[in-house]
């Protein structure tokens, strides 16, 4: 297992902000899945967030949807999130969880930690899970020895972030804009100005995710934030590839032109 911590410092020590990928468990197919992902991890990823399908999503674009859709169509469960987990992080890269609370409630907190923690994951992400109502997971993954990753957005005021600060481990993720997932023209203007903001409230670093899908915008991103998050970029070449062989290919190519990007900082 590598740990966040080490990621980050590794990340540092070249000079350059650390990758961070997502792609739900199950899609294309649960085997395709861990495939994908550690293509992605070969070709630069530093960080894998691994999404647990969910049937009513609040931040999810359009072409999140379309693959978690397909992944609740071929049957994904949370076993197999775990599984999913346990494949991806056997590549070297720190594997998280991106979920909604409600599937964590109704597995349970415990449990969900503990089964995250035995397959190889180093924490989740939790978007919906506000501050006020995540005592009993911070205390579930501290006994588990995992990360809890919240997020900040522009609209956060100065004490929200603090409060959001203070509740993470790991990194903290900062939203580059209001709305839904997926690759835009370009990245938020107030992604900079956020990054800022959270620093003043926390040592953690600091990724940008929403809006970056090229290597010019991760560029763009990696000069003042210490992560790049892409997660709609990779799953849009995987709709759009023929057979999972060009998919392969496809994201492959995708994670070495972000990685060059995060470079160039």
């Amino acid at each position: 297992m590598t740990s966040l911590a080490a990621v980050f410092e590794k990340a540092r020590s070249e000079d350059r902000a650390a990758l961070v990928g997502y792609l739900p468990a199950g899609f294309p197919t649960k085997e395709g899945a861990v495939a994908a992902a550690s293509a992605m991890v070969d070709a630069g990823c530093d960080v894998i967030e691994i999404g647990l399908p969910y049937s009513d999503p609040l931040m999810d674009g359009p072409t999140i949807q379309d693959a978690v859709h397909r992944s609740l169509s071929n049957g994904t469960r949370i076993a197999d999130v775990m599984r999913t987990v346990e494949g991806v992080a056997r590549t070297g890269a720190a594997t998280l969880v991106m979920t909604y609370w409600n599937p964590i409630d109704q597995y349970g907190a415990e449990r969900f930690a503990r089964d995250l923690a035995n397959a190889g994951g180093v924490g989740t992400i939790t978007p919906d899970l506000t501050p006020e109502e995540a005592g009993p997971w911070r205390e579930a993954s501290r006994e588990a020895g995992i990360e809890t990753v919240f997020l900040v957005a522009p609209s956060s005021t100065e004490e929200r972030i603090g409060i959001v600060a203070d509740c993470c481990t790991g990194f903290v993720y900062a939203a580059s804009l209001m709305g839904v997932t997926g690759a835009r023209e370009s990245v938020g203007l107030a992604a900079e100005g956020l990054v800022k903001r959270t620093r003043a409230h926390t040592t953690l670093p600091v990724c940008v995710g929403l809006g970056v899908g090229t290597g010019a915008q991760a560029a763009e991103v990696a000069a003042y934030a210490d992560g790049v998050i892409v997660g709609s970029a990779f799953i849009r070449r995987l709709l759009d590839a023929p057979d999972e062989s060009a998919g392969l290919f496809a994201v492959r190519e995708l994670a070495a032109e972000l990685a060059a990007g995060c470079r160039r900082r």
